[in-house]
This record gives C-alpha cells, structure tokens and sequence, in this order.
C-alpha cells in the first residue's frame, strides 16, 4: 500500500497529468499483447506460420498479398466484442476529475474511448475505423469484419482497409503532434503496459519534463528510478484497481 499512497500523493501534486500505455494496458481485457509468451507472435496457426508476424501487419502484407492480410486482421484484430477494463476504467475516471489531461496510446482497440476517456492520442491508428485507399471514403467500424468479400472493395475500385499504422509506414501527423504537444506540457506522467521496444512511439517519452514519473508495468523497462520516479511491477489494472478503492472512486 505505501507505492499506492505514493501514487495519489503524486497525483494530489499535479495539475496536468499524461498516460502513456500500450498492449499491457488491454490485456486484462482478454487481448494478447504481442511479445510475452502467450502474445500474438507466439501464437501459432497453421494458416499463418509461414509467415513472419511482422509481415503480416505490414503495409507489404497488404499491397502484395491482400487476401493473407484480411484474412489475418479479421482473425486477430476483432476487438468489437471487447470490454474495458479496470485499468481503462481508471483512467476514464482521472480524466473527469480533471487530473488527467491525455492518454498517449499505441493500442489500436477503441477501449480507452469505450471506457469514457475523451482525449485520446492513438499514435498507430485504430482498427474501428476503415476508408477507401483510393477516395479516402469512411467505412462503418465494422464493415472489413462483416464483409464477405475476401478484400474488402469501394465503389471506386480502392481497397477499403482499416486505419491503423502498419509496419512500414509513417504514424498519423495528427496523433503525433497532440501527443507530443500532451507529454511535452504533463507535469506527471504515468507509463504503464508497454515494453517500450516499439520506436519511434517509444521515444515520445523523451518530451516529458515534469516532475513526476511513474511506471506500472511487471517487466523490467530500463529506466532509472529517480527521486520523484515510482515504479511497480506490478498488473496496471491491479494497481489501478488498489488506487481506486483508496481514493473512493467506483470503476466496476
């Protein structure tokens, strides 16, 4: 309980504080992460084992083999039935009170919003969104998940495809520059269920300048732990949950 009281000590000091948390975050929620051992690239599938996991969340995956990359994002990438969890919940929380000001996010399942969390930085896009590579036409957020065709096709004869950011291609300017803006003016930044192994998302965190760091994630990050810096290794959704209960907040 003394890292928990630490926590909110913190917070009570802090005016602007950011979120920074990646596929650790959902986890709770029943999402496989990607590297641990039961993660998403170490899931095998006869269907795709004779490809590199990275190939197939590539923009080459999509370009050259369309069929194999609809087939593998409809297989993995449905998140639609998914609920948020403690730690989505949390944040929600912190953010209508008025603490939280951002959640810089390198998930792409929606669950921050779904949990009421408003100003969401989501720098590798979001599967819930679809356009037209073409005619950058907006599609319904499930529509590549109901269609039959086996790639999804505009009427002007584009590629319908979600709006996430795969391997090899650059992240959305717009994302980018708000959460820059967000980490660059925190005075308190909590980084939680991320590896940090994914670049450049992982080096946003060097805009941070404030005073408080905290970072709640069970694996060994590599940051030093400074005089106002708090690490628990421990499940965010856990440590959240603790936090909650100490500060009378109802995130059922």
């Amino acid at each position: 309980m003394e890292d928990i009281a630490r926590f909110i000590e913190m917070q009570n000091n802090s005016e602007n504080i950011v979120f920074f948390g990646g596929a650790g975050v959902s986890t709770e929620s029943g999402i496989p992460d990607f590297r641990s051992k039961d993660g998403l690239y170490n899931q095998h599938d006869v269907q795709f084992d004779k490809y590199r996991p990275e190939y197939l969340l590539s923009h080459s995956c999509l370009i050259t083999e369309p069929k194999v990359y609809f087939e593998f994002h409809r297989q993995k990438m449905d998140t639609r039935a998914i609920e948020p969890n403690k730690a989505h919940k949390y944040l929600a929380k912190l953010e209508e009170i008025g603490k939280l000001k951002a959640v810089v996010t390198q998930n792409i399942d929606g669950l921050h919003q779904k949990a009421g969390s408003k100003k969401v930085f989501e720098i590798h896009g979001s599967a819930l969104r679809n356009y037209c590579s073409r005619c950058n036409k907006i599609y319904p957020y499930d529509y590549i998940f109901e269609s039959k065709e086996p790639i999804p096709t505009c009427e002007c004869g584009g590629v319908i495809r979600p709006d996430i950011t795969l391997y090899e291609e650059g992240l959305p300017e717009d994302a980018v520059r708000g959460a820059i803006k967000a980490l660059s003016e925190a005075d308190m930044l909590i980084i939680g269920g991320t590896s940090l192994t994914v670049y450049p998302a992982a080096s946003f965190i060097n805009y941070f300048n404030g005073k408080y760091l905290v970072i709640i994630n069970e694996s060994e990050l590599g940051i030093k732990e400074g005089v106002n810096t708090l690490i628990i290794r421990k499940k965010i959704g856990e440590v959240f949950a603790e936090a909650a209960k100490a500060q009378g907040m109802d995130i059922e």
